[in-house]
């Protein structure tokens, strides 16, 4: 049987084309039932202010980094988006004086324009906003060095080689609406995928690559970066794959409600907990992955009852 169209971009495979009863199941979560969903290799944790969120958050950087020597460099890959605990990072390295210089970085993600990655000078640039946040306020004498700080450029060679023979102790992300982490999206409804999504096992060799963006990522990014303006928003990004997550030893993903809503971040903890994967939402593929960790901020979880505004 032929699976649904998409109520959001008919050309495009998401999570309206699953089955209703999935979708069902989703929306009927308690903030407990979610907690409950938690198994090995998954675990759920909640967070009751924003504050021990976003420190928490930040705390991950210094775990990583703190177990960096010369003979085992050790490094984290994190998001642009949450990017509230990036300043909190540079804070800690400073208080804490640490020494970064066998500690690693690996952006996920940069957008993709004109046959290039955009460069720094772009005001949507994720290497400018990582290194106004966070990099660029840790004390000189206690930065990595600029050989360790690794973004994702359209030649991807460079930042896949970075992979080998660096521990990545942690992936950090967020959830986007379109239910991504990074700009692994749902890919368009076009041979040979026409009938079915790509299956788990083959989105999960997919590696650092330059992808199309669905539409529904674009208005996101619009949203939340430029005041709506899509027109000012890239269409494609080079995004880090499966691949490389999975050389991550934990995925960690962080969720305070301000980027997927209550369905988003109830359907994608539904599906990692009972490990139902299909590409059309991609997070769900995290499922197969042995250590994933989904951080909420309690306040953020919301419902899924009707609330007209």
């Amino acid at each position: 049987m032929a699976r649904k169209l998409s109520i959001l971009a008919p050309e495009w495979w998401d999570y309206t084309t699953l089955d209703d009863q999935i979708l069902d199941d989703a929306a009927k979560l308690s903030a407990e039932d979610m907690l409950a969903l938690s198994r090995e290799g998954f675990r759920v944790v909640f967070y009751d202010t924003l504050e021990d969120f976003y420190l928490a958050e930040a705390l991950e950087y210094i775990k990583a980094w703190r177990q960096a020597t010369a003979d085992n460099p050790v490094g984290i890959c994190g998001p642009i988006g949450p990017i509230e605990q990036l300043p909190l990072v540079a804070r800690l390295v400073n208080e804490l004086e640490l020494d970064l210089k066998n500690a690693h970085f690996w952006g996920m993600d940069e957008w993709y324009m004109d046959g290039k990655e955009v460069d720094e000078n772009h005001p949507l640039s994720f290497a400018k906003a990582d290194k106004e946040l966070c990099f660029n306020r840790i004390d000189k004498k206690l930065r990595m060095p600029e050989p360790n700080l690794h973004f994702p450029k359209a030649d991807v060679t460079q930042y896949v080689q970075s992979w080998e023979g660096v521990r990545c102790a942690i992936m950090q992300g967020g959830q986007g609406d379109i239910k991504h982490w990074a700009f692994n999206d749902p890919v368009k409804r076009e041979k040979p995928y026409d009938q079915a999504p790509p299956s788990s096992q083959e989105y999960g060799q997919l590696s650092t690559r330059i992808v199309d963006l669905h539409p529904v990522t674009v208005m996101q990014n619009a949203r939340t970066s430029s005041g709506g303006v899509v027109t000012s928003v890239p269409t494609k990004a080079i995004t880090v794959g499966p691949v490389q997550t999975w050389q991550a030893e934990k995925v960690s993903i962080w969720q305070a409600g301000t980027h997927d809503n209550p369905f988003g971040m109830r359907l994608t903890t539904l599906m990692i907990g009972k490990k139902i994967t299909d590409s059309s939402v991609p997070m769900s593929l995290l499922a197969n992955h042995p250590n994933v960790q989904f951080n909420f901020y309690r306040a953020g979880i919301g419902t899924c009852t009707v609330e007209m505004h």
